[in-house]
């Protein structure tokens, strides 16, 4: 009887030809061959095409998937991915980033002992290459909410994390909306629409190793605001429908919510299409503002 995978790992890749060679090394390099690395390449034009068939010609121990795509960011490549997907697992590893030589055994054992359909999957940390929890560890608990993390409910909890996530529920989230022009839609809000039902595993362990590259998302904030409003407009009005939140956050991304509105053209609907329309009528000024300060940023 053939052998049932459960993990898909997939990457995203844009122009990384250099970088994701070193994470091709690390998932040979894993003590548990039984997953797929299913690589999407988004409209690269550094030979990564060529560098990736040849590896499929190689007799690799893992499957390797390798799909094209016209260039329309990382939720789009997260589009491609879970539509291509047909694990019970999903977990993205960016093409500048590489796992452990443990990390799909340890992820596998992890979920046959504690997985079930009553949790969204895990969700466990990134390090960074010097061998260091980037932020905080993970709440000391079974399960944690990641609305929970992002809202602040949990003191001292701050960093990145790796989520792996059940397959099917990425599937009733997925696709994420397409903004014409806009490559900045954070995956994230994926995530979070699925925290709204359920909570994912705690797993304080490093999953992930992590190498920011200065062209990377996490170090352009103020052009990804200025390219992509629409996209950050959404993402506001999710963090905006959630109940319960504290004060201070609802202030913030009331004003954001304003300012992308502002900036993507589509203010005279702000107020009718936000979750809490009287803050953000209270917020209009401060969202003129961080637009007029998100344009000089990027002036």
């Amino acid at each position: 009887m053939e052998k049932q995978i459960k993990l898909t790992v997939f990457t995203p890749a844009y122009n990384r030809k250099e970088l994701l060679a070193r994470s091709f090394e690390a998932m040979k390099r894993q003590s548990c061959q039984d997953f797929i690395w299913t690589i999407v390449d988004d409209g690269s034009r550094d030979g990564t095409e060529e560098q990736v068939k040849l590896w499929l010609k190689e007799e690799l121990p893992f499957e390797l998937r390798y799909i094209e795509k016209e260039n329309g960011g990382l939720h789009t490549a997260y589009n491609t991915a879970i539509a291509d997907c047909d694990t019970e697992l999903l977990m993205c590893v960016d093409s500048d980033d590489y796992l452990p030589d443990d990390a799909v055994e340890r992820i596998l054992r992890f979920w046959a002992e504690n997985g079930s359909e009553e949790y969204a999957g895990i969700v466990g940390l990134d390090y960074d290459l010097q061998g260091h929890v980037i932020g905080d560890p993970l709440p000391n608990q079974k399960s944690v909410n990641l609305i929970d993390l992002l809202v602040g409910r949990y003191p001292l909890v701050n960093g990145d994390r790796k989520n792996v996530v059940r397959t099917a529920l990425y599937k009733k989230v997925a696709p994420m909306k397409v903004y014409p022009g806009e490559k900045n839609f954070n995956p994230h809000y994926m995530h979070l629409r699925i925290s709204r039902k359920y909570d994912f595993l705690v797993m304080n362990e490093n999953l992930c190793f992590v190498d920011y590259q200065p062209q990377g998302m996490t170090a352009s904030i103020w052009k990804q605001y200025a390219s992509s409003p629409k996209s950050f407009a959404q993402t506001r009005r999710l963090y905006l429908s959630f109940p319960d939140t504290p004060l201070k956050f609802r202030i913030r991304h009331s004003i954001h919510y304003v300012s992308s509105c502002i900036l993507a053209g589509t203010f005279k609907n702000c107020l009718k299409r936000s979750p809490r329309p009287v803050l953000c009528f209270v917020c209009i000024p401060f969202g003129f503002m961080l637009s007029r300060y998100i344009k000089w940023k990027v002036r």
